[in-house]
């Protein structure tokens, strides 16, 4: 299928989905509650596409709609299973009592880097640690781009909060490890549909490294297929993967008791090349870009532990056009 069909079936899809639980047809198992089902573009190496179905590992509910989904579309469609997605943070977020130290468990940079740079522990004061994606100005100030769930973490949380490099989980606690503060935010709520986890702090000193391995990320793009990516993250350092679909809608993510699950539309879906996971938790907030020449295509906020063809996970990012335009930011280049 093309771009125009696959959306169109896409669609289809959706409505039978829709019927089949309105209608609760041919299964106990089928209930008024709405199955872990997330629908999608899963891009071909023919430069087609695919209609993505993904659902959750251990919601019987959300296997035998996929499985029906399949036998209706035929060959059209991409059916793989997720396990439970969440957007996470090593160790354990507050001031009270103290995160452990956890960068043990990390391959990448946990400790206190200076001059900043792009894959670095960093997190609001009362949260445990994320990483730093990016660079940007707003208004034309400098500040540091991560996710909402690493530089805000609560809806308690405020404008001019403190934001530590490296962040608590990673002992971040003394007053030189003060790099900025909150500025900027694309709030989450409990209850209401999403398409960024994103947040931006002010920096305190513009001295920064603005290199990636890749080089410097000076553009974005907007995925259109499978390509391969790259990201630099707190936990799993340097990771490839490959765009396994875009344009995912109902991706339901878990933020824990005071937000509770999220459903994000209009997210890409990326799978670790080989064995190894392309993410895990503690890179939230990492900018994701193509490995073939650097331009930004996401931010990663969410993942799995299992699922996808692997079994290593599956991880989420927001795409990178909209973070950018809700912040109102630029890539620092």
């Amino acid at each position: 299928m093309d771009h125009a069909e696959a959306r169109r079936t896409k669609q289809e899809v959706s409505a039978y989905v829709h019927d089949l639980l309105e209608q609760k047809v041919e299964t106990r198992a089928l209930t008024t509650a709405p199955p872990a089902i997330s629908l999608g573009l899963a891009p071909q190496p023919d430069g087609g596409f695919s209609v993505a179905v993904r659902y959750r590992l251990g919601v019987p509910t959300a296997r035998m709609v996929a499985r029906r989904v399949a036998q209706q579309v035929g060959p059209g469609v991409d059916v793989r299973r997720t396990g439970r997605i969440r957007a996470v943070a090593p160790g354990h977020g507050g001031t009270a009592p103290r995160p452990p130290v956890v960068s043990a468990l990390a391959v990448g940079e946990t400790g206190r880097a200076r001059p900043l740079r792009p894959g670095v522990s960093i997190a609001h004061v009362d949260v445990s640690a994320g990483t730093l994606g990016a660079f940007v100005h707003v208004d034309g100030v400098l500040h540091a781009l991560s996710n909402y769930h690493v530089l805000v973490g609560s809806p308690t949380a405020s404008i001019g909060d403190a934001v530590l490099q490296p962040g608590p989980a990673d002992g971040g606690w003394d007053p030189d490890d003060r790099v900025g503060s909150l500025a900027g935010l694309v709030a989450l709520e409990r209850g209401q549909r999403a398409l960024v986890d994103a947040a931006v702090a002010r920096l305190d000193q513009p001295e920064v490294d603005l290199d990636y391995p890749v080089g410097r990320v000076t553009r974005t793009a907007e995925v259109t297929d499978a390509v391969e990516v790259e990201k630099i993250g707190r936990t799993t350092g340097i990771t490839r993967g490959r765009v396994t679909a875009i344009e995912l809608d109902d991706v339901v993510v878990g933020y824990g008791e005071e937000l509770g699950e999220l459903a994000f539309d209009d997210q890409i879906e990326v799978e670790g090349l080989g064995r190894a996971p392309f993410s895990r938790g503690g890179d939230s907030g990492s900018l994701v870009y193509r490995a073939a020449d650097g331009a930004a295509v996401g931010l990663l906020f969410a993942g799995s532990e299992t699922g996808g063809e692997n079994g290593t996970g599956l991880t989420y990012l927001n795409p990178i056009g909209p973070v950018l335009a809700l912040l109102g930011a630029q890539l620092a280049i």
